[in-house]
Formats: structure tokens, C-alpha cells, sequence
């Protein structure tokens, strides 16, 4: 996944986002701190999917019996889990800096709006959880999709176009 275009979308739906709100600010529902909380709780769910893959992937890299590590035999990890998992980032990590512009988007206007606006305070600590929010969730799907892809095999080390012998 290229980083440049999740930076591209988060940046054109804060431009996007920041003209919504300015256009339409008074007439929006109050916008309450807990709304951006379920990027969060996805975010640590896909960070602890990634790190236990990754300790499984690379015991099972790894070969060893359970006797050499003094603990129990790590499941095999199924190919299709890896492979669904590697999606569910690709997509999370898409969704996360779709919100994750949305959220600069309303705090771009209602972080200066502070000290004329009643409700833009309370409205500036839910863009903020809404920034930290989408912002965990790009870094964890990111994190997620690494550990889901294949390493280089040792044959794979040969430059490309030397003949293998």
C-alpha cells in the first residue's frame, strides 16, 4: 500500500471536510466525544491481531520444537487468515485516513472557532479523539499489513538477471 496515497486522500477530505463544516456548521448534530471511539477500539484490536501474528509467523519461520522455547506448540497460521487479514488492514488502513481527514477537516475550523463559538470547545476534544483515533487506526492496519507479507526466500537473494545454478 502506497503511504503517499493514504496522505493524499486524508489531505483532500480535510480540505473537503473543513468546507462541509464551515458551510454548515450550525445546522450539524452535536458531535460527541465517544463517536470517533469505535476507530480506536479497531485500531487496538488490529494492533494485537499484529502482534500475535507476528510471534506466530516467526515461530512457525522458526521451526523449533516447543521444548527449545519453554512454552506451548504455536498453531500453524493459515494462509487464508493471513491472506484475510492483509485485506482487512488494506481497507482499515483506507478508512482510517478517510476519517482521519474528516477529523483535521472539523478541527481546521473549529479549533480557531474556540473563543467565539459556544460548542466548538467540546466540538475541538472530539476532533481531537477523532484525529488520535484515525490516526491509530492508519498506523495499525499499516503495522498489520507488514507482518502479513511474505519475506524474501534465502533462492530470492540472487540479484535479478544472475542465472541460478
Amino acid at each position: 500500500m502506497n503511504r503517499r496515497d493514504l496522505l493524499v486522500i486524508a489531505a483532500g477530505l480535510a480540505v473537503a471536510g473543513w468546507l462541509v463544516v464551515r458551510a454548515s456548521y450550525g445546522s450539524l448534530p452535536a458531535l460527541r466525544w465517544w463517536l470517533p471511539v469505535p476507530l480506536g477500539v479497531l485500531a487496538l484490536a488490529e494492533a494485537l491481531g499484529a502482534r500475535t501474528l507476528r510471534a506466530r509467523l516467526a515461530a512457525q519461520r522458526d521451526r523449533r520444537p516447543p521444548a527449545e522455547r519453554g512454552s506451548a506448540p504455536v498453531r500453524p497460521v493459515e494462509p487464508m487468515l493471513v491472506a484475510r487479514l492483509a485485506v482487512l488492514a488494506q481497507a482499515s488502513a483506507y478508512v482510517g485516513a478517510v476519517f482521519l481527514g474528516i477529523w483535521v477537516g472539523v478541527l481546521l475550523y473549529v479549533g480557531p472557532a474556540v473563543a467565539r463559538l459556544q460548542t466548538a470547545g467540546s466540538d475541538t476534544v472530539t476532533g481531537v479523539v477523532g484525529v488520535v483515533c484515525s490516526g491509530a487506526l492508519v498506523a495499525a492496519a499499516l503495522w498489520l499489513e507488514s507482518v502479513c507479507r511474505i519475506p524474501p526466500d534465502r533462492d530470492d537473494e540472487t540479484p535479478p538477471g544472475a542465472v541460478r545454478g
